[in-house]
């Protein structure tokens, strides 16, 4: 397993690793839609790069671009003829050497429409890697069929005579549970306790078997960068106790965190059959909502959920296509919601993280097994492609921009203007880039 793995040898290296993995994946998806888009529209690349610095390995194609790996892994580009840069500055030089047909295929020479779907290629591309990720992982995990069918039991101290894979639960305490919705529906309000009966149908035949209570204290999730995941708390683990006091829901766990106030909480962990203690201290963390607002919280960094995995069915394509759309537009709402709070004063700037928190979380991911990993996966590639539509001149918002200035005005910013604006644009990006450095390394 990966997070075995990561444990095992070198936590510190194979965080690095991972982090590499994930940013050269999404660079290269990134620079592909540049590359393939602007070749479609007639304008040549001459070299797509994935990092920087001294040339590791390199080849040139049929078409002339040369394709090359770079000593630096933390970036990539693609310089197309004419550019004088990896940022698609205009080499006057170099242009006014070529005839109106070669012209025609340089970033500064094709028509407007060709100059602009090639910049806007990049980020496009990193949302519809972001959106087949999401869609592979629902394809591979499966949906809910919509009834309260134990598909598989999550592990638990439960008695012997107690819920079974296949049953399809009626009732929770006396209370009728007719589809999935209202099972879930009746597990937020459910009171706390030990154990609860449900009304069960079992291979044809109505039972009644006693069970703990449907959100049970189970770990389904460790958030990356989190106290669980530095304490080494894992998926299936159960906690019994927190603070010196039982734990029969997860609902109890949220306030006895909150009650701590930051103090170190004690944890008693039921797993594979063994007690373990544990003690962990609370972070401050700031907690997108439903409305697009913040809630600051004290938290561990655990997830829970129902007793069992429900029975699940293959989703079909649009319905596929439709759920990972809906999470993608869920990560960007979040995302800019996220920055606005942050530019606002709403919630502390700590929530900006540079490559140290960027590599620290996709490690963890690693460590958590694939499926963290590539959803964290489809989340950077997301914010990667939101960074860059920013109208900041040097990424391809800035370029966006002025395409439409030139739409507007019939001709492009003079060299001059784009020569200051390309350089503040740098030292804006280099500086934001240092503060996130900064609260890497302070916060």
């Amino acid at each position: 397993m990966i997070g075995d793995l990561i444990s095992g040898v070198g936590g510190t290296a194979w965080t690095v690793v991972f982090f590499i993995v994930a940013l050269s994946v999404i660079v290269a998806v990134h620079e592909y839609g540049h590359y393939i888009v602007g070749r479609w529209t007639g304008i040549h690349a001459e070299v797509f790069s994935l990092g920087f610095g001294p040339v590791l390995f390199s080849r040139t194609d049929r078409r002339g671009t040369r394709w090359q790996i770079a000593a630096i892994p933390l970036g990539g580009y693609v310089k197309f003829l004419g550019d004088s840069n990896a940022a698609s500055g205009k080499d006057a030089g170099a242009m006014a050497g070529l005839s109106a047909e070669e012209r025609r295929h340089t970033m500064h020479g094709a028509p407007l429409w060709a100059r602009a779907a090639t910049v806007a290629a990049g980020p496009v591309f990193n949302f519809i890697l972001a959106l087949a990720v999401y869609a592979g992982m629902i394809t591979a995990q499966g949906v809910a069929t919509g009834s309260p069918t134990v598909g598989e039991l999550r592990p638990y101290p439960m008695p012997e005579a107690s819920l079974q894979a296949g049953d399809r639960i009626l009732a929770v305490n006396g209370t009728e549970t007719p589809d999935l919705t209202a099972f879930l529906d009746l597990t937020a309000t459910l009171p706390p306790a030990a154990a609860v009966t449900y009304r069960v149908e079992r291979a044809g035949q109505v039972a009644e078997v006693q069970g703990p209570h449907p959100m049970p204290p189970v770990v389904v999730g460790v958030h990356p960068t989190s106290a669980a995941m530095r304490a080494g708390i894992r998926p299936g683990d159960v906690i019994l106790s927190a603070n010196g006091q039982a734990v029969t829901a997860f609902s109890e766990l949220p306030p006895i965190v909150e009650a701590s106030q930051g103090a170190p909480v004690d944890l008693v962990v039921w797993r594979d059959g063994a007690e373990t203690s544990l003690t962990l201290t609370p972070e401050r963390r700031d907690i997108p909502l439903s409305d697009g607002g913040f809630e600051t919280r004290w938290l561990i960094g655990l997830s829970g959920g129902i007793l069992f995995e429900p029975e699940l069915r293959r989703a079909g394509p649009v319905e596929t296509v439709t759920m990972a759309g809906e999470q993608l537009w869920f990560v960007t709402k979040t995302s800019l919601s996220g920055l606005w709070h942050v530019a606002t004063g709403g919630i502390s700037t700590c929530n900006i993280s540079g490559p140290i928190g960027m590599a620290e979380v996709m490690g963890d991911a690693a460590r958590s097994g694939p499926e963290v990993f590539l959803s964290m996966l489809a989340a950077l590639s997301l914010g990667i492609g939101l960074l860059n539509l920013f109208p900041i001149p040097v990424l391809d918002g800035g370029h966006l921009m002025f395409h439409v200035w030139e739409s507007v005005t019939g001709k492009p910013p003079s060299d001059r203007a784009l020569g200051v604006l390309m350089t503040a644009g740098l030292a804006l990006v280099l500086s934001f880039m240092a503060f996130a450095l900064t609260n890497d390394l302070f916060c």
